[in-house]
């Protein structure tokens, strides 16, 4: 039985490796996390501007807290996000099944945005705006909670991201046109919208690649001889608590 990626799609795991991506399991997901200082701190351009739209979507969003009309629909549809199972990342010991972002998110963080953070996306360059500053509301939110916010606002770059490599290494068989329902955001509407892509497919759905270089891990969680050697390029998460403390610190 396939038990990675590579396996599953009768590819070189050097394929893989070689295009940047990590190496998913399929059988259940891994502790590792998308996580945005990457991003920030980044010298690729590209990740550097999906930073720029993240923090674009959170400005957005404090604008709106100023409003004391927002529906729990608004918070909904502007808040929570399920969690991307199909990216294979997170907590789950079984499976790839995740609770995402609710309305428990939804409220603590439109809460908090036009107060604590009133003045976020508008600090010096030395300051720059974080994404932890403003998901870190909290105690109960920690980095997988950020990684799944992540995960959603980047969603269109991690699907064009996967599908390039499809393109090249996969048979027309292998992939399946999907259609994502919160690909994109589009600001003069403030809705989400949805988009097309040919993404790898296996036992019922689709697969989606994470470049590595934007990772980060839990090392409590990899224990077996293959994970650690799969897992030495990707950085150590710091604590959610260590991560609190440097947040709010900033």
């Amino acid at each position: 039985m396939a038990t990675f990626f590579s396996d599953a799609f009768n590819l070189e795991k050097s394929a893989v490796d070689e295009y940047g991506a990590f190496d998913v399991s399929i059988i259940n997901d891994l502790p590792l996390f998308i996580d945005p200082f990457l991003l920030f701190h980044s010298e690729k351009q590209e990740y550097q501007d999906l930073h720029e739209g993240i923090i674009e979507y959170l400005i957005f969003l404090r604008d709106r807290a100023a409003d004391s009309n927002v529906s729990d629909g608004m918070l909904r549809n502007w808040y929570c996000f399920p969690e991307v199972k199909q990216n294979w990342f997170g907590f789950s010991m079984v499976g790839n099944g995740g609770s995402g972002l609710g309305m428990g998110f939804a409220r603590s963080l439109h809460e908090n945005l036009n107060v604590i953070f009133a003045n976020f996306g508008e600090e010096s360059i030395t300051e720059s705006s974080h994404l932890e500053k403003v998901c870190l509301v909290s105690s109960g939110v920690g980095r997988d909670n950020i990684s799944d916010f992540v995960t959603n606002l980047i969603q269109d770059f991690l699907c064009k991201y996967t599908e390039s490599f499809a393109k090249v290494h996969l048979r027309e068989d292998q992939t399946r046109e999907v259609w994502i329902d919160r690909a994109v955001f589009n600001f003069k509407t403030q809705s989400w919208q949805r988009k097309r892509y040919e993404l790898p497919w296996y036992k019922g759905d689709y697969i989606i690649l994470t470049p590595k270089d934007i990772l980060t891990r839990d090392d409590t969680w990899i224990n077996t001889s293959d994970l650690i050697h799969r897992f030495q390029d990707i950085p150590t998460a710091i604590p959610d608590g260590s991560l609190r403390v440097r947040t709010h610190s900033q």
